[in-house]
Formats: C-alpha cells, structure tokens, sequence
C-alpha cells in the first residue's frame, strides 16, 4: 500500500490522529492518538508527537523531538491532560515539552512564532506566550510562566513557579529562582539583574524614549535608597501614561516569588 504524499511509509501514524493539509511526517516518526496537527506543518524524521496535543499552522518539528508526553510528576497518575501549541513554531533536535497536570490546571501551553532550540525542556503546566527565543538545553520546570519576546540562554534553568518577564534577557548558564523582570537583562548561577537590555530592545525597535524611561525606572526601583513600596509609588506618580514602565511595576507587584534584582 503506498503512503499518502508527504507521509513516509515508516511513520506510525495513528487512526485517531488528524493531521491539516499540507502537513508532512518523515521517516521512522510516531503521531499518537489524539494529535491534531494544523496545516503545513513539518513533522521531521525519528520525532514523536502525543496526545492529547493540538498544534497549530506551520510548524517545524525536527528529529528526535518529543511533544506531549506524559509529564514528569510524581503526582501523576494517568489522568487527561493537554497540550496547547500555537502557529509557526520551531522544534529543534531533542526537544522535550510535556503534557499539564490536573493539580496545574491541565495544559501546557505554547503561543506562536517560537524558537526552541536543540534540547530544550518546556515541563508541564508551563505558559509560553510568543516570539520567545530558547537557546540549546534551555530548561523550565513545572508551571513557570514565559511572558512574549523573551530570551533564555543556553544551558539556563528556570525553577518551578517563576516568572519571565516580556521581552526578558537570560543569560547563558542561569539559574533562575525567583521572577525575572521583563525588559531586564538577568545572569548569574544565582542570577542578579545587570539593569535594562538595551541591545536587545533596540534590536526591537523600541522607541528611544520608553528605553530611557524604562532605564529611569530600574534606577528608581533598584539603585535609590526608597523600599520597593516607595519606588512602585513613584513610578506611578512619575510615569503614569508609560506603559513599559507599567507593565514592569505591575510585574513586581504580581511577583509571588519575589523578583531578582
């Protein structure tokens, strides 16, 4: 019997799956049950998507990538939990992203637009949002929260329950254990923030004023005398209509964690 175009006759590709049109599946690769893959997508040799996954538009997924697979949680007993991923993704060699769990909310959630570089780990119940850049053997523990446009370096960790920030920078080989600020460069194995990216939101087109402001702000926050109280309070009061710098003070008091300063 040949294979439809663009499915190789040695995927296993299961009746339950539905894949759009356009899609194709290399060599040796496994489409479980319960995966529904979006139109044009790239599924590259030796990958392995699960279910229940639903993945959007465009996608790249390339060899030895593993997408839904159960999560690594003790806790876990077998119950339904999802996987959520959005258009124009990139899957690079070895990339693991797992399924949610029931005690995180049940889905691990993956926006669009996204470079997951080889060996890169999304754990379960984690929220990527878009245009996030993950370079090789970037790491993210269960329910960790990546907001749009940011960075992890390569080799970083970030714990269990924190938060990156939009637009965020982390450097190489970090380890991140508590809320990293967006628009903030952070590094370090016990990582410190090293004040505002400026390359990086200038290669973004940032305006010129909501930089200066934003570098304003972090010597508000993080280089005056006031308690962190004092500077939110003035932030408010000096840029009111600034809304870099309101989202960046909104992110500190939303911090449960704590932020890294």
């Amino acid at each position: 019997m040949t294979a439809p175009a663009g499915l190789h006759p040695t995927a296993q590709i299961d009746a339950g799956a539905r894949l759009g049109d356009g899609t194709t599946v290399g060599a040796f690769s496994v489409i479980g049950r319960d995966v529904t893959v979006g139109p044009g997508c790239e599924i590259g040799p030796h990958a392995v998507v699960e279910g229940p996954t639903v993945m959007g538009a465009r996608c790249r997924v390339f060899p030895f990538a593993c997408i839904g697979m159960a999560p690594q949680d003790l806790k876990y007993r077998g119950e339904r939990t999802t996987i959520e991923i959005g258009d124009d993704n990139i899957f690079r060699e070895g990339v693991t992203v797992h399924r949610g769990t029931v005690g995180g909310g049940g889905v691990t959630r993956i926006g669009s637009g996204n470079l997951l570089m080889a060996q890169t780990h999304v754990a379960h119940d984690c929220r990527v949002g878009s245009q996030v850049i993950f370079a090789n053997a970037a790491t993210l523990a269960g329910h960790v929260v990546v907001e749009d446009g940011a960075t992890i370096g390569a080799f970083s960790g970030v714990h269990q329950f924190c938060r990156v920030g939009a637009h965020a920078y982390i450097g190489g080989y970090s380890v991140i254990t508590q809320d990293a600020l967006p628009y903030v460069l952070t590094v370090g194995n016990r990582a410190k923030s090293f004040g505002i990216n400026m390359v990086g939101l200038e290669r973004k087109q940032f305006a010129p004023e909501a930089i200066q402001a934003l570098r304003q702000a972090y010597r508000i926050l993080f280089r005056s005398r006031l308690t962190l109280q004092e500077a939110l309070d003035r932030l408010q009061a000096e840029f009111p209509a600034q809304p870099e710098v309101q989202t960046l003070a909104a992110f500190i008091r939303g911090s449960r964690r704590g932020v890294i300063r």
